[in-house]
Order: C-alpha cells, then structure tokens, then sequence
C-alpha cells in the first residue's frame, strides 16, 4: 500500500497543479492558488496515511493472507479514484464559482 499512496500522492499533486491551480489563476493575479494548492495537497495527506497505516501494522503472513486481497484491492481502487477524481471534481467546482462571481 506504500507504493500506492506514494504514487497516488504525486499523481493527485501532478494534477492539482496542471488542473486546479490553472483554473484558479485564470481568475485571480494573486498568491492565492498558490496557497490553495497547500492547502489542498496538505489535505489529502492525512487521508493518505490512513490508508497507509491501515495496511502497515501487518505482519508478512497477514500481507499475503487471500483473506485481505479484498479489502487491499477495494482500498487501493479508493486511493486512485480519490488521488484521480479530487483533482478533477475540484476544478470543475472552482471554474463554476470563478463564473458565478
């Protein structure tokens, strides 16, 4: 699960920067989706860790049991679909409030 939140990671963040960052400086001049991005990155971080710690605490017999392949693949297919989706979900909701206002 590691390799997974590591990509997943630089993934989410690859995309928050060409994606979101790009809608909102579309709209303002300021520092300010520079500081979104922080706070959007810093965000996901501890959703991250959860997944991680989750499958951490196993030992070798554990990690390889079938009984667990299940729920490692159903964890890992939420960590991708948030690391891909957010992004995306997120520019699409600041272009909508960049055109209401």
């Amino acid at each position: 699960m590691s390799d997974h939140v590591a990509y997943g990671l630089l993934v989410y963040t690859g995309l928050q920067i060409f994606l979101t960052i790009k809608a909102l400086s579309e709209g303002s001049s300021s520092v300010l989706p520079y500081l979104a991005l922080i706070v959007l990155v810093a965000g996901i971080i501890p959703v991250c860790r959860w997944f991680e710690k989750r499958w951490a605490d196993l030992d070798d017999a554990q990690a390889v049991d079938p009984a667990n392949a299940a729920a490692f693949r159903r964890d890992a297919i939420l960590l991708w679909s948030l690391a891909i989706g957010l992004p995306v979900v997120l520019t699409l909701l600041f272009k909508a409030v960049l055109r209401a206002f």
